[in-house]
């Protein structure tokens, strides 16, 4: 966990946010099964670990567990696979782990994961996916649509002349997260004087690859963007070489969301690359283990917990930059 990371966002009061206990969740599961020592197990069931962003979250978990010592994490990978994330969860169970985080990565829900912690009466986190169904204890996650409409602000203020924008989406169609991301800004620029928007038709499926093959079609067909506003950095990093590649680094400025490492070393560099808006996994993963622990060790919690998301651009990224990060 970067201490960089921790100290720009306690003054957004993300510290306070993580140890709140205004208000309590309803129903908590019992922890009979914890050993009353401060030592716990929690299983950790990844819907996948294929991104970038997942595979940090899982990292930081761990991570954190190792900090506070006494903590055992048991992690599991679903590979995009809902009815093996349910199994995943029942595996879990059946090796008696005293709470459960669950980073739900696309997937809108997973009602067969909750009912079986449900029936067995364990706690579960919710990490970055706040799932559309279901009872969970807590969860701890970015204002997606919030952070949308700071990045539009940003671009609005950029483009003063206006222009076309382009907008990259992670995909699938109703994925919750990169509606919400892409609805923010589009209720900033929609209504922006000179600004014309215009949406891929196909979607980056949130890594580099296809956010690259998918700028590359955009710039087919429209080759005067001024800008392009991506679901997550992954895809903008994709975007990034690929409007290099066509020549137009100087014609096409970036914004993205996530904080992802290389997103913040490019907006460093002085690159075409902007903005993010911060939703670091290290963090939301290194909290999710905490509001496990305090869960478990009897503290009254939020149920949910909004993660403060900075706007960083190249005034601040060197607060939030850590190139040894797992994100």
């Amino acid at each position: 966990m970067n201490a960089k990371k921790f100290s720009s966002l306690l003054a957004t009061g993300l510290l306070a946010l993580s140890l709140a206990s205004c208000s309590s969740s309803e129903g908590e599961p019992s922890t009979a099964t914890a050993s009353g020592d401060g030592s716990y197990t929690i299983g950790v069931a990844n819907f996948m670990l294929s991104g970038p962003y997942f595979s940090g979250m899982d990292k930081a978990i761990a991570a954190q567990a190792k900090k506070k010592g006494k903590i055992e994490v048991i992690s599991t990978d679903a590979n995009g696979d809902a009815a093996k994330l349910a199994s995943n969860v029942e595996d879990l169970l059946s090796k008696n782990v005293d709470a459960i985080i669950i980073s739900g990565g696309p997937l809108e829900s997973a009602p067969a994961a909750l009912n079986a912690a449900k029936t067995a009466n364990k706690p579960v986190v919710l990490v970055d996916r706040k799932f559309q169904t279901g009872e969970y204890t807590s969860w701890i996650g970015p204002d997606n649509k919030a952070i949308g409409v700071q990045n539009g602000q940003f671009l609005a203020e950029k483009l003063p002349k206006g222009g076309k924008v382009a907008i990259i989406k992670g995909g699938p169609a109703d994925n919750s997260i990169g509606l919400a991301r892409t609805e923010g800004v589009k209720s900033v620029l929609g209504s922006t004087a000179g600004i014309t928007l215009v949406e891929a038709p196909d979607f980056g499926n949130w890594g580099s690859d296809g956010g690259l093959t998918v700028m590359e079609s955009l710039l087919a067909t429209n080759p005067d963007l001024v800008a392009v506003f991506c679901e997550n950095d992954a895809m903008c990093l994709g975007a990034q070489r690929a409007i290099a590649d066509a020549g137009k680094s100087k014609q096409i400025v970036i914004a993205g969301v996530d904080g992802q490492a290389e997103a913040l070393k490019a907006i460093l560099d002085g690159t075409n690359y902007l903005v993010t808006g911060l939703n670091d996994a290290d963090i939301i993963g290194a909290m999710g283990l905490d509001r496990a622990v305090e869960i478990l060790s009897g503290a009254k919690v939020e149920k949910d917990t909004v993660v403060p998301s900075p706007r960083v651009t190249k005034e601040n990224a060197a607060e939030y930059f850590d190139p040894n990060g797992g994100f």
